[in-house]
Order: structure tokens, then C-alpha cells, then sequence
């Protein structure tokens, strides 16, 4: 039996503002972020950019760590994001969706 992989992922605007996430299947929920076909914060702040995720097997770790990250503060955030993208690219720019 193959686990299921879920993501927590932070997608940010052009003008810096930074949505926290969680999902089972993150390159459909980045099309959904990117194309405005989810309501709420990303759609109202443009938040179509992927800087950063994590990816594990457990769906209460991955929910955990989402809540974890998002009571952390901006500069704490920002660290994290550029130990893995310090330049803050487009993670799935080369994706086919």
C-alpha cells in the first residue's frame, strides 16, 4: 500500500504578502492559487507564487506544522523560506500544469 503524501506550502504575492497552506496534491492546489479558482485570501491578495513547501506522510504532522507556521512572525517565516529559495522563485515555474 502506497502512503499519501501531503505538502504545507507558503505561496506569496508580488508584493510580498505570504499565505500558509496545507494539501494532498500540491500542484493542483498551486493551478487552483495561481488561476483564482479558490476563494478567499490568495484570490483577494494575489498570493500566486510557490516560495516554499514540505512534504511528508502524515496528515496530522502536515496540519500541525501549518498551524506552527502560521503563529510564527514575518522575519521567522522569511528565514525558513530562504534556506531552501533565497532568491523567493516561483517553485513550480517548470511544472506542466
Amino acid at each position: 500500500m502506497q502512503s499519501r503524501q501531503y505538502f504545507v506550502y507558503i505561496m506569496a504575492s508580488l508584493t510580498g504578502t505570504l499565505y500558509i497552506g496545507v494539501t494532498n496534491d500540491l500542484q493542483k492546489r498551486v493551478y487552483q492559487h495561481k488561476n483564482n479558482l479558490v476563494e478567499g485570501f490568495t484570490k483577494r491578495y494575489q498570493c500566486h507564487k510557490l516560495i516554499y513547501f514540505e512534504e511528508t506522510s502524515d496528515v496530522e504532522s502536515a496540519i500541525a506544522r501549518e498551524k506552527q507556521l502560521k503563529r510564527w512572525n514575518r522575519a521567522k517565516k522569511e528565514f525558513l523560506i530562504k534556506t531552501i529559495n533565497p532568491h523567493w522563485k516561483d517553485l513550480n515555474k517548470d511544472w506542466i500544469l
